[in-house]
């Protein structure tokens, strides 16, 4: 019998850890009989002593392996299950617009996502917005669902990685949340027990992304291509820029309106657009829907301009509870701000950087985000026609529009904005869009 307390001294004493001990463990932590405070302790002594690609790739399997793997060949699907991952940042919605179009080129996207925590907005938040939207159907609608309108975006379920559950609460608390094994693990489980073919990793850069310098970014995405790989899985990553809001807009409802604007054609923000097609294009690729990048990209926009897409969305939509003329008429069920209010440029020049973060926390302090998981959300805050990086503004020229519920919290989230957004006198470079790609076979 391998004892929790043996298990955590091994890693203690920076051993690697054989297989057998990490499935033992991890069944320990699915059963109960390893106790709060023993997931506490191993997940410090990883935080510590960090783990080899193979263990981490024990480590995600038997995470997987803890609860349900969903199967998707008994429903003959006639295409691959491909996904995307984003560690999080402001503005990002394009989980919104990338299983539609995804699904209109021939995929199949079952999309386990989060509810935001921080400065990050949540999938789950943004689609929490639309009436009657459930994040959590039963297996056979979601089956349905995915078979029918090529994409479901849900929420993780009770028997996805329930082992995960448990390890992230203890991380939440003892301060192990940024060690790469875990965060690694975290990711992968959750993805493998979809049954992907293909996974896309997007990898935040930048002052508003989830890893504080490029380099740790760099270090993550590394990370997930290699275990990934290791775990039979297709995947690769784009690390992508978030020294400014991705789209031009923040909050939850706001974000569901820029999103089926995109996918409509009524406005596709240049920024937005480019990333959302380097994400897609990969996913194709990855999967072997596309032959090349020209091709990919080609398939995305008619998908686009077709329609196709839009009407994947509304169907998934409809299918998962919602209105089905969300998209004909989204002023009639998305909730809107009372307060509307332009925060006006104080000087003259050029925008030259971004405190991303500090955008994400004034959404929150708006009531768009929370800090606790048990936290309720306002869905009509938030921010929109966010200038740009870039952009040449003169003094008393509208920076952004805030949207709130009170005039007390939108005269603090300007304060806070005012701070973040830095005008100049002179033009800098702009960071990249894509800063860059990581494969397994970069990576060999």
């Amino acid at each position: 019998m391998l004892l929790p307390q043996e298990i955590i001294r091994h890693k203690r004493d920076k051993q690697v850890l054989p297989t057998e001990e990490i499935q033992a463990f991890v069944r320990g932590i699915t059963d109960n009989s390893v106790s709060e405070a023993q997931i506490a302790a191993f997940a410090m002594t990883i935080f510590l002593n960090g783990m080899s690609r193979d263990e981490c790739v024990d480590l995600t399997l038997s995470m997987r392996d803890s609860g349900r793997v969903m199967e998707w060949k008994s429903l003959d699907l006639g295409g691959p299950i491909v996904d995307k991952h984003s560690t999080g940042g402001v503005g990002d919605v394009v989980s919104l617009m990338l299983g539609p179009m995804f699904a209109a080129c021939g995929g199949f996207n079952p999309m386990i996502s989060g509810r935001g925590l921080g400065h990050t907005g949540g999938t789950l938040d943004k689609l929490g917005t639309i009436p009657g939207y459930n994040p959590f159907p039963s297996l056979e609608l979601l089956r349905t669902t995915v078979r029918e309108a090529g994409t479901a975006i849900i929420g993780q379920t009770n028997d996805l990685a329930p082992a995960d559950k448990r390890i992230y609460a203890a991380r939440d608390v003892t301060a192990t949340v940024e060690s790469i094994p875990l965060i690694t693990a975290s990711i992968l489980s959750k993805k493998l027990a979809g049954g992907l073919d293909a996974l896309v990793m997007d990898v935040k850069v930048g002052s508003g992304a989830f890893m504080p310098t490029p380099e740790l970014s760099v270090a993550l995405a590394e990370s997930i291509v290699a275990v990934g790989t290791g775990a039979g899985l297709n995947v690769s990553a784009l690390l992508t820029d978030m020294n400014q809001s991705l789209a031009p807009c923040a909050g939850n409802a706001i974000e569901v309106v820029c999103a089926i604007d995109y996918l409509t054609g009524k406005s596709r923000p240049a920024r937005l657009h480019e990333v959302t097609m380097a994400l897609c294009s990969e996913g194709l690729l990855a999967s072997g829907l596309a032959k090349d990048l020209n091709d990919a990209r080609h398939k995305l926009q008619a998908s686009l301009d077709s329609g196709a897409a839009v009407e994947r969305f509304s169907k998934m939509v409809r299918l998962l509870g919602g209105p089905g003329d969300l998209v004909d008429r989204p002023d009639a069920y998305l909730e809107k701000a009372p307060i509307v209010i332009d925060l006006l440029a104080s000087r003259s020049g050029f925008v030259t950087a971004f405190d991303t973060r500090a955008l994400g926390l004034a959404v929150l302090a708006l009531g768009g985000g929370r800090l606790r998981s048990d936290q309720v959300i306002d869905p009509a805050v938030g921010f929109s026609s966010i200038v740009e990086m870039g952009s040449r503004i003169e003094s008393g020229e509208p920076l952004l529009q805030i949207h709130a519920r009170t005039a007390e919290t939108a005269a603090l989230a300007a304060d806070m904005v005012k701070s973040a957004i830095v005008i100049e006198d002179l033009q800098r470079t702009l960071p990249p869009l894509v800063w860059q790609r990581i494969s397994a076979k970069e990576l060999s």
